[in-house]
């Protein structure tokens, strides 16, 4: 049924996202079996090299989420090792998975994305953090949103309505990383839109609308179920629908990505459409958005796994 004697499944890492790596593991590695592959789970840990040698597999399917997941180390270790593996190549994660470089790529291509600055935790020590919110709060305005240049899952990200919630936002941002991105808030219809090859050309998925409960998309939201309502296909005209496809078919393009990725997107009331930024890694729970627009393109899950695996394997690399 398969030409895949063993894949393995890198999962949970060092990052405070390490918990959603696990549950995407478990079930891409549950997929797989279910697809008739023997899949097992490895983490990132001084065990991984040695295993690796001793045993290589067909394809490695690495699903660590946050800076060692996303920003091209691991895929140099697996490169180094000399083993395939899905997803994007090392040099195209570690631009993609610095926000404010992925924005500047993306806009160049045509896409819009918020104004924005990206600051480095000394510039406000070095040269005031007074002085320095001003003269953000004069070029950007309010409302805004901060998060971190590198991260995920929502953590150390906030929105800013007022001026004396910036400070907190930003300090609130630093505890998960050492450059915050201050970006305009754009108000709209929350999109993501993933893009998938699996052997025919990297395609966009339907897109899935988010709309939180809480009226946030935080962790909680990402990864409790029944904490947000998801829409695949989102809620939006034909020419929305086309237009978010093609943003993140072009996202995809210009951050020379592979396989798949997940692309966020605002569109506004006006039916603007905004890039936010785009996932390498991108979350295989049972609340993530990405199988959810597998499944809704017609396409099982363990099937694109496997598909995923295949490819992978065939490339070498």
């Amino acid at each position: 049924m398969t030409g895949l004697d063993h894949v393995v499944v890198l999962a949970g890492g060092l990052s405070p996202e390490r918990e959603v790596s696990l549950r995407s593991g478990r079930r891409v590695r549950d997929a797989l079996g279910e697809a008739g592959v023997d899949a097992s789970i490895a983490d990132a840990d001084a065990a991984l090299i040695p295993a690796l040698l001793a045993d290589p597999p067909d394809a490695v399917f690495p699903v660590i989420h946050g800076s060692s997941g996303e920003d091209g180390a691991i895929r140099e270790i697996l490169g180094l090792v000399g083993v395939p593996y899905v997803g994007s190549a090392a040099a195209a994660c570690r631009v993609a998975f610095d926000k404010p470089a992925a924005k500047s790529l993306v806009a160049a291509a045509g896409v819009a994305t918020p104004e924005s600055v990206a600051l480095p935790r000394e510039t406000f020590h070095d040269l005031g953090a007074n002085a320095v919110i001003e003269r953000v709060l004069a070029r950007l305005g309010l409302p805004l949103f901060v998060k971190p240049a590198r991260g995920g899952s929502a953590l150390g990200a906030s929105p800013v309505r007022t001026e004396a919630e910036l400070p907190t936002a930003i300090v609130s941002c630093f505890a998960y990383g050492e450059t915050a991105l201050i970006e305009r808030f754009v108000s709209g219809t929350e999109v993501t839109v993933g893009v998938v090859d699996l052997g025919d050309g990297p395609r966009p998925l339907p897109a899935v609308e988010i709309v939180p409960g809480a009226g946030r998309y935080d962790y909680a939201a990402r990864y409790t179920a029944g904490q947000t309502e998801f829409y695949t296909p989102a809620r939006l005209d034909g020419a929305a629908l086309d237009a978010v496809a093609k943003a993140a078919a072009c996202a995809h393009g210009a951050l020379g990505l592979r396989d798949m990725s997940r692309t966020d997107l605002i569109v506004t009331e006006c039916g603007e459409v905004y890039f936010l930024e785009v996932n390498v890694s991108p979350g295989m729970t049972e609340t993530s958005t990405l199988p959810m627009a597998l499944e809704a393109a017609g396409h099982e899950f363990g099937a694109a796994c496997h598909a995923l695996c295949e490819l992978a394997a065939a490339r070498g690399s």
